[in-house]
């Protein structure tokens, strides 16, 4: 049995990278910003009704909200904070050359002895002296505010860009921490997209790895060794409750869900090699798309649902990605010729890009290809990055990465020239999962 887990852990190593990793929040560095960042200003909120402080400062989560899209540059120091339309001296802002001004208020009222808020926010274009967007958010409780504030913050990239932002979405990762015995505690956790709110979902003394979203949100797939061997389980985060899905003899790894959540698509060696399955959840039905001797894993779904991408060594030795339709038949197709070792792809939002693994010099990095283009663009610069997950609105990849002998988070842009860095003191962090885009949390 010890044998097999660690056949299992050097595969997944191999193929999706390997690194170490909390119950503290992420903390968020920009370090590389864009010159071509357009100037902001996002005021102080108002307050009125007395009440004790905030939990949250819901104008600070937007600015860097808006900072951490590398769209946006907020202001660091205001020269003052109106609260409605009326107090904005515009030529302040055109003095500036701020376009671009957030304002808002923040009432407060006791309902049935239960405090509630209403917020309002505003952008403003200084130079025509128009509102842009605005809303109103009655009876919103405390807990509630940081997730509002990144609602808003969508709210705003969307008036100004034409595109759907990412900030009212979550990400899954997996913590490794050492215990003074040298004990590893291993911890499945869930946080804002800026790293707050951080919630473990699952503490275990067996490594857990590989977590996966189901399109609506509600759903957790990842992979656990507890009892020894691996196994795929599907945890529901609203009430925590959980079932195994696969504990076939041999691997279990690396689940994905369909796009309509019906299905999953895994790697399984039941039959001898590690080959890709797709399992209906609700039948329990199990059909094998792949066969022979090769290693087959990460399967990656399309959008659309019609196709898988996977790792393989089919092609000689070493892992390359290979398409396969997701209803069977048909010979894989290989994907990637350029390089040695690409694997653990990931579908940009709209299907038209993969982000995986490329190796360059001994060094493993996130690259990105065009679907239907050989052509491969590197995109980080580290020694050991690994398991891309694309933002919901693809503007944005969020990689595990290894500094100084630690992992961490690390995210990208897609054309390479915004980075940041996501990490936890004296914990290491890797097997990041971007949510799917989230109406309420």
């Amino acid at each position: 049995m010890r044998k097999l887990q660690t056949w299992l852990l050097f595969l997944v190593a191999l193929f999706a990278g390997w690194s170490v990793p909390a119950w503290s929040a992420l903390e968020i560095e920009i370090t590389q910003g864009l010159e071509s960042a357009t100037p902001i200003a996002v005021a102080r909120f108002g307050r009125s009704g007395s009440g004790p402080a905030l939990p949250e400062s819901i104008s600070t989560i937007i600015a860097a909200d808006l900072a951490r899209s590398g769209r946006f540059a907020p202001l660091r120091e205001l020269p003052r904070h109106p609260v409605r339309k009326e107090d904005v001296r515009w030529s302040d802002w055109r003095r500036l050359r701020v376009g671009s001004l957030v304002i808002g208020s923040i009432g407060q009222t006791l309902r049935g002895g239960v405090r509630e808020y209403q917020v309002e926010f505003r952008l403003l274009d200084t130079f025509s002296m128009s509102q842009l967007a605005g809303q109103r958010f009655p009876g919103v409780r405390p807990d509630q505010l940081r997730w509002l504030a990144h609602q808003i913050s969508d709210e705003i990239y969307y008036a100004l860009t034409g595109e759907k932002g990412a900030f009212a979405t979550r990400i899954a990762y997996v913590t490794e921490t050492a215990g003074q015995e040298g004990e590893i505690a291993y911890a499945l956790n869930v946080a804002d997209s800026d790293g707050g709110n951080p919630v473990v979902l699952r503490t275990s003394p067996d490594p857990i790895m590989s977590p996966a979203w189901s399109p609506d949100g509600r759903w957790l797939a990842y992979v656990s060794f507890e009892g020894g061997s691996s196994r795929i389980m599907v945890q529901e985060l609203a009430t925590g409750r959980r079932h195994e899905v696969t504990a076939f003899p041999g691997i279990n790894g690396a689940p994905a869900f369909s796009p309509d959540g019906r299905r999953l698509a895994l790697t399984l060696s039941r039959d001898g090699s590690p080959d890709i399955y797709v399992l209906t959840l609700e039948s329990g039905e199990l059909r094998r798309l792949t066969s022979g001797p090769e290693i087959d894993t990460e399967p990656a779904w399309s959008p659309d649902g019609r196709n898988l991408v996977f790792t393989s060594n089919r092609s000689g030795g070493r892992p390359q990605l290979f398409r396969i339709s997701a209803a069977g038949g048909g010979a894989p197709e290989r994907l990637t010729f350029d390089g040695r070792y690409n694997a653990r792809a990931a579908f940009s939002p709209d299907g038209s890009r993969l982000a995986f693994v490329h190796e360059s010099d001994g060094e493993y990095r996130i690259a990105v290809m065009g679907i239907g283009d050989e052509k491969i663009e590197v995109l980080t610069n580290g020694r050991l990055d690994e398991s891309p997950t694309f933002a919901p609105n693809g503007r944005l990849i969020l990689y595990a990465t290894t500094e100084r002998g630690r992992s961490a988070l690390a995210a990208v842009s897609i054309d390479g020239r915004f980075r940041q860095r996501l990490s936890i003191d004296e914990t290491g962090v890797r097997d990041p999962a971007w949510s799917p885009r989230l109406s309420r949390r």
